[in-house]
């Protein structure tokens, strides 16, 4: 028995399609070195560089950034995303 595998390329297009969208927009947003900066964190961090794409690209659709991101800029946005990590003190007896 054999499955229809046109099932899966519409979907297949449209993710392609919305990723291709995604992509143009922060070519427009971000200089090259913070563009550069987000696929190093989308290596090493998936989900914090999901996060920072959709922020910026919701802030971008708003009218919200002026020009581009600097690499400096986006420091800035990925320091404030981050959860600040906690620290423990042990003191000895």
């Amino acid at each position: 028995m054999s499955f229809p595998e046109s099932n899966d390329q519409p979907q297949d297009n449209t993710n392609h399609e919305l990723a291709a969208q995604k992509e143009q927009i922060l070519k427009q947003i971000l200089v090259p070195e913070a563009r550069m900066r987000l696929n190093n964190i989308k290596m090493v961090k998936p989900e914090l560089a999901d996060l920072v794409e959709q922020y910026l690209i919701g802030m971008a659709t708003q009218g919200k950034i002026p020009g581009q991101i600097t690499d400096d800029q986006l420091k800035q946005i990925l320091l404030s995303t981050q959860q600040p990590k906690r620290e423990f003190k042990f003191n000895r007896v």
